[in-house]
C-alpha cells in the first residue's frame, strides 16, 4: 500500500548522493592531480509480480519483476592521468605516467598526485602544511636554498657556482651524469621518491587529495614510462561539461520524484479520509 513512498523516497535519497559527489568533482576541477568520483546506484531488492486465479490460487502465471529500492551502489575513482599545466613555480611537480608521491604525515604515510608543494621554515619540501616529502631513502627532503635544479629520475641537484634563484619558470634540467660535471660544483639535496601499486582499487580516498593503502608501495623513480616534470602541476581529470550534464539530470530527477511523492501523499490521505469512511 505504502510501497510508493519507499520508491520516491529511495530515488531521491540516491539523486542527492550522485550530486554530491559531482559537486565535489566541479569543486575540486582546479585542484592538482585530482582525480574523479563516479557513484553507481543499484537496486535493493527485487520481486516476481506473479498471477493467480480469480476464485483460486490455482495455476499462477509469472509476470514481471519489480524492483522495490533503487540505492547507491559503490562510488569508484578515474585514476587517468589529467592534463599538464606549465607553472612559474619552482616547488611545482607533476609526474608523468604512473606513480604517486610519497607524504609524511600525522597519521602516517599518504600518497597523492598533487605536486603544489611548497617548504616549511626549516626547508622542507612539504605539501601545503599536510606533511613532508619523503625521498628515495624515505626521509623528507630538505631544500635550503633556490639554486636547484630537478632531474627526470626526481634527484634534486645544486649548482654552487650560480648564485640563488629568485622568481621565474624553472629552467630545463640537465640529465647529463654529475660525473661529467665537477664534482665540487655540484650537490645533491636528495631524490624525490616515487612510488606506484598493483591494486588501485585498494587505495582508500581521504580529504585534500591523500591517499592511504596496505599495499606494499613499489619505487617506480625512471621506471616503466615513469618521470618527474618539473614546473608543472597535473590537472583534474574532471570534464566540467560531462559534470554539468550529470548535474542537471540528477537535479531533474530529484524534483520529479520530489512532486510524485507529494501527489502520492495526497492521493494517500484521500483514500483514507474519504473513501475509508464509504
Amino acid at each position: 500500500m505504502y510501497q510508493g513512498f519507499y520508491n520516491l523516497t529511495s530515488g531521491m535519497l540516491t539523486q542527492q548522493r550522485r550530486l554530491n559527489v559531482v559537486s565535489n568533482n566541479m569543486v575540486n576541477i582546479e585542484t592538482a592531480g585530482y582525480k574523479k568520483d563516479t557513484m553507481t546506484s543499484t537496486t535493493f531488492q527485487e520481486e516476481m509480480l506473479v498471477r493467480t486465479g480469480r476464485y483460486n490460487k490455482d495455476n499462477p502465471t509469472d509476470l514481471a519483476t519489480t524492483s522495490k529500492i533503487v540505492t547507491a551502489q559503490q562510488t569508484y575513482t578515474n585514476f587517468e592521468q589529467g592534463a599538464f599545466n606549465p607553472t612559474d613555480g619552482i616547488y611545482d611537480f607533476a609526474v608523468g605516467g604512473n606513480g604517486w608521491f610519497s607524504i609524511q604525515t600525522e597519521q602516517g604515510v599518504r600518497y597523492t598526485r598533487d605536486g603544489a608543494f611548497s617548504v616549511d621554515q626549516e626547508g622542507y619540501l612539504e605539501l601545503s602544511g599536510l606533511g613532508r616529502v619523503l625521498g628515495s631513502n624515505d626521509q623528507p627532503i630538505r631544500i635550503p636554498t633556490e639554486n636547484f635544479t630537478v632531474a627526470e629520475d626526481g634527484t634534486i641537484w645544486v649548482d654552487k657556482t650560480q648564485a640563488a634563484l629568485t622568481t621565474g619558470k624553472p629552467e630545463v634540467p640537465s640529465n647529463e651524469a654529475p660525473e661529467a660535471q665537477e664534482p665540487e660544483q655540484r650537490e645533491s639535496y636528495g631524490q624525490i621518491k616515487l612510488v606506484d601499486f598493483q591494486d588501485y582499487g585498494q587505495l582508500h580516498k581521504e580529504d585534500n587529495g591523500l591517499y592511504s593503502t596496505n599495499q606494499a608501495a613499489n619505487v617506480v623513480n625512471g621506471q616503466d614510462g615513469t618521470s618527474l616534470m618539473w614546473g608543472m602541476l597535473e590537472r583534474a581529470n574532471v570534464d566540467m561539461v560531462d559534470e554539468m550534464t550529470t548535474m542537471i539530470s540528477s537535479q531533474r530527477a530529484l524534483q520529479s520524484a520530489a512532486q510524485m511523492l507529494k501527489m502520492y501523499d495526497s492521493v494517500m490521505a484521500k483514500s483514507s479520509s474519504d473513501v475509508g469512511r464509504l
